[in-house]
């Protein structure tokens, strides 16, 4: 299915000037109101340098250090680089030079108006070293992913935090779309990269080609120092193929042909570097039966069928893979929900060691609110039958329910419904 840009999600596309309002928009001049540096990090292309371009102004300088020259002076005469660019500015790939970081906390202390530096990086094991040495105290991160569900449609600037019985959860359950089978995975198999949802004529195969390429297997190898590189690429598309899994490294290792420990270096590293993300399970210390090991999701479901070798959407959607791609889609969804309004995203999953389990828990306050999600549009009683493990976790349990296709929201008990994916 081909979808117009600029009918389908409601954003703006004329030319090459592509733009959809982010929810973290608001969230961004709130914080800068209030500290010295803003850090916005994310995977390589969510839009991170997009969005401080638009957000900046004419009063804010724009300066890149994938500009070699620039990022000569940088790296060799920070001061003069100051000299050169003084703020208020935006330094677009921090982690470049990171020995700046200590000219702008020298800067900041000297002067402590707010939203003097904005910086964007990939989140990196030497820039986090380097922000949390230099700049603790001082700057606020905020992480970000591709395009979310409603700001693909136009929405960003509405979208919430997805908590039951929160700020507008009763509205975004009324006014959601009637989910299509066949829109839902055509929006997964694309992904939520900004210039892939923009650009309908663009191949995903060959964008993500180039994307494993380019960004992945330039910047990921070169910081976990990857000798082999159809090792690390083997690594990786079995880490996407356990998408919505329990980690377990040692399989890992075994199918990529690596020790365990370099699986444990190289996942740490993806993590770190916002392709996957680690979901930890929810237990207290005296709750014995529950399962540490932690769940894998990617974070972009179009990276993830591409490393998985799924040639269209249709064959996705009927393939073995087909419910561990949707569970994917909608726990980032749900990340997306959190992080792009700036706050800590307090989601887990409930495993005990017979096997039972619940998909997704939000924690909000001292209540669990459980969720199942199915690829079916009516989800009964069944699929909700083990919540009642909550019930011995000594926490309040509120509304949960189902993440499904139906058309509406139906309650399925007295406090849990099936919730349209759309909704999310």
């Amino acid at each position: 299915m081909v979808y117009s840009a600029k009918m389908q999600f409601g954003c703006t596309l004329a030319g090459v000037a592509m733009y959809c309002i982010r929810t973290i928009e608001n969230n961004l001049r709130k914080v800068s109101e209030q500290f010295r540096v803003v850090l916005i990090t994310g995977p390589r292309q969510v839009g991170k340098t997009t969005l401080l371009r638009h957000l900046g102004g004419p009063d804010r300088r724009f300066v890149t250090l994938d500009d070699p020259a620039v990022l000569q002076i940088a790296r060799e005469d920070p001061g003069l680089f100051f000299q050169r660019f003084p703020p208020p500015i935006t330094i677009d790939e921090i982690q470049y030079a990171p020995g700046l970081l200590t000219y702008i906390k020298m800067i900041v202390d000297d002067d402590g108006t707010p939203g003097r530096f904005w910086l964007t990086g990939s989140q990196q094991f030497p820039l986090m070293k380097g922000v949390s040495e230099s700049l603790a105290g001082r700057i606020a991160i905020i992480n970000i992913l591709g395009l979310s569900y409603a700001e693909a449609d136009g929405r960003g600037s509405m979208s919430l935090p997805f908590i039951p019985g929160g700020p507008g959860f009763e509205e975004r359950i009324r006014d959601a779309a009637r989910p299509d089978l066949q829109d839902v995975y055509a929006r997964i198999f694309r992904g939520s990269m900004p210039e892939l949802v923009l650009n309908p004529d663009l191949d995903p195969a060959v964008w993500f080609g180039s994307y494993v390429q380019t960004y992945i297997q330039r910047d990921v190898r070169d910081l976990a120092r990857v000798g082999d590189e159809m090792a690390f690429l083997r690594f990786l598309r079995a880490t996407a193929a356990r998408t919505g899994t329990l980690l377990n490294l040692a399989d890992l290792a075994r199918d990529a042909d690596i020790a365990p420990n370099t699986a444990k270096n190289w996942m740490s590293i993806l993590v770190t570097s916002g392709i996957v993300h680690l979901l930890e399970p929810w237990f207290r210390n005296q709750t014995k039966r529950i399962v540490k090991a932690p769940k894998i999701y990617f974070l972009d479901t179009g990276l993830c069928a591409y490393l998985t070798g799924w040639p269209s959407a249709s064959t996705l959607e009927t393939g073995a893979m087909t419910g561990q791609i949707l569970e994917t889609w909608v726990v980032a969804e749900l990340l997306k929900t959190f992080w792009h309004n700036a706050k800590r995203a307090p989601l887990y999953f409930m495993r005990d060691r017979d096997g039972r389990e619940i998909d997704i828990l939000i924690q909000n306050g001292d209540t669990l609110h459980p969720f199942e999600v199915k690829k079916s549009a009516m989800p009964g009683r069944d699929d909700i039958r083990h919540f009642q493990m909550l019930d011995s976790t000594g926490m309040n349990v509120g509304e949960g329910g189902v993440f499904c296709l139906a058309g509406e929201f139906m309650p399925l008990n007295e406090r849990n419904r099936s919730i349209p994916i759309t909704a999310i």
